[in-house]
């Protein structure tokens, strides 16, 4: 079979393609260059060159300040913990939820879909809600508390619903017509052609728990329990009121690399998530067009 030759027009379109999308990646990946480089900056040369390409002045400072909390490898822990669990717990809830509204035959699917959905629009405000997960539940201080409120999101629950709604209908009918149940249609037929939908959703949740902070905020005064996220803005906290401090007082307390620092913790935070993307980016785009086709 004979391949058909490109015209000069097509060659030349795809040269500007690639050169368009070669000059978007670098300015993607210019931020991440920036910080990483100004992570091992001296930070006296902040002042004089700014935020460098390269670090002149190499120095590993920050990162002996933020490694060497001792308290850094447990929120690790506790971060890992809340993004894994709290990822299984979403992910179950929302596929329990939207694959049977997404089902016509299902009684009140309507009503049921309207509650969702309100929950987007409106909620209890701070307070109420605050009062609920501390007092009425007893969370507080409890590790649970990083998962159960954001446990559950109606936006998810809508994009998974429609991925389901995409799936050819005669699957399920071929499985109905060989006695299969609901739920082993779920789990044997529908969860397995649904990989590019969950790994999206999935990476939705898991993004959500990594980067969690506020609900450590509010309801978490143990340090043995604090996350990832959530100490490190402790940290930049207390090195900006040590500079603070050093400026007002006169006292010389030693030059604390803030702007260094800020970009240390922003490579620690953001390590491990980022190399988890590579391994759903290719479920990534087909998860959320099929979730898009239907409403």
């Amino acid at each position: 079979m004979k391949t058909m030759k490109r015209s000069a027009g097509e060659r030349a379109f795809e040269i500007v393609v690639y050169a368009i999308a070669t000059v978007f990646c670098l300015f993607c990946i210019f931020p991440f260059v920036i910080i990483l480089a100004s992570s091992f900056e001296e930070e006296a040369n902040f002042a004089t060159y700014g935020f460098p390409l390269f670090p002149r002045d190499f120095t590993t400072e920050a990162y002996r300040i933020v490694l060497g909390d001792s308290q850094i490898f447990k929120a690790y822990g506790v971060t890992i913990f809340s993004t894994v669990a709290g990822t299984a717990v979403s992910m179950f809830l929302t596929v329990t939820m939207a694959y049977p509204i997404s089902l016509k035959k299902l009684k009140y699917r309507n009503v049921i879909t309207f509650f969702a959905y309100f929950t987007m629009l409106f909620n209890g405000g701070l307070v109420p809600i605050y009062l609920l997960i501390s007092r009425t539940l007893g969370l507080k201080n409890n590790i649970w508390v990083l998962i159960l409120p954001v446990a559950f999101s109606a936006w998810n629950m809508f994009l998974m619903r429609n991925f389901f709604q995409g799936i050819p209908k005669e699957l399920s009918e071929s499985a109905y017509i060989d006695g299969a149940n609901d739920f082993q249609i779920l789990w044997k037929v529908i969860l397995p052609v649904s990989v590019p939908g969950l790994a999206t959703i999935s990476l939705f949740y898991a993004l959500g728990y990594w980067n969690q902070w506020f609900n450590a905020m509010l309801y978490i005064e143990d340090a043995n329990l604090f996350p990832l996220q959530y100490l490190l803005m402790r940290m930049m906290r207390n090195a900006d009121a040590m500079k603070e401090m050093a400026r007002t007082i006169g006292i010389s307390v030693g030059e604390v690399p803030t702007n260094s620092l800020r970009m240390a913790t922003t490579v620690v935070a953001i390590g491990p998530i980022t190399l988890l993307y590579p391994y759903v980016q290719k479920y990534f785009t087909s998860g959320l067009t099929v979730g898009a086709i239907k409403g």
